[in-house]
């Protein structure tokens, strides 16, 4: 089984609730193991500053998926969920990233891995710590505790555990 770290994400129609939909979601599926899951974090928007807050959260998941297969499986529970691309960063009702794969470091025309903004964001970074620890090597970025430091003018609060199923 690979370990899989999955961003969710969400700022618009309850977006606590659009994060616990998600996290169901992912649960229920037969190749995926929700391993563990991090608190939710409530940050400004990054990209247009005219939405409202995010709630992020991160899970672990053990899979037997390829990465391209878990891409295309985490973009049909996005399309499920209603979620609609209408501006580059902008509001959404969910939004499902890869972001870690085991410690590979894939770049293809559809799938970059480890994502490629999760060293830059503090909404990525420290609900990976909170998983995997500050010293855990982000491929080919460094440690999540050094690169955390680097966004450390970032807001971010934690809201509260996540809810669950």
């Amino acid at each position: 089984m690979n370990r899989v770290m999955v961003g969710l994400g969400a700022n618009i129609s309850d977006p606590l609730e659009q994060l616990t939909t998600a996290h169901c979601n992912l649960a229920q599926h037969s190749d995926l193991a929700i391993t563990a899951t991090s608190s939710v974090y409530v940050s400004p928007p990054n990209g247009p500053q005219d939405q409202p807050d995010f709630f992020n959260a991160v899970v672990t998941l053990a899979t037997s998926l390829a990465p391209d297969a878990l891409l295309g499986l985490l973009l049909a529970t996005e399309d499920a969920m209603g979620r609609q691309r209408k501006r580059k960063w902008g509001e959404r009702c969910i939004d499902l990233d890869l972001l870690i794969y085991d410690d590979l470091n894939i770049q293809t025309e559809s799938l970059v891995i480890p994502h490629p903004r999760a060293h830059e964001r503090r909404f990525v970074l420290d609900p990976l710590i909170e998983l995997l620890g500050a010293q855990f090597e982000l491929p080919g970025k460094g440690a999540l505790g050094q690169l955390q430091a680097q966004c450390a003018d970032q807001k971010i609060r934690v809201l509260c555990e996540f809810p669950g199923c």
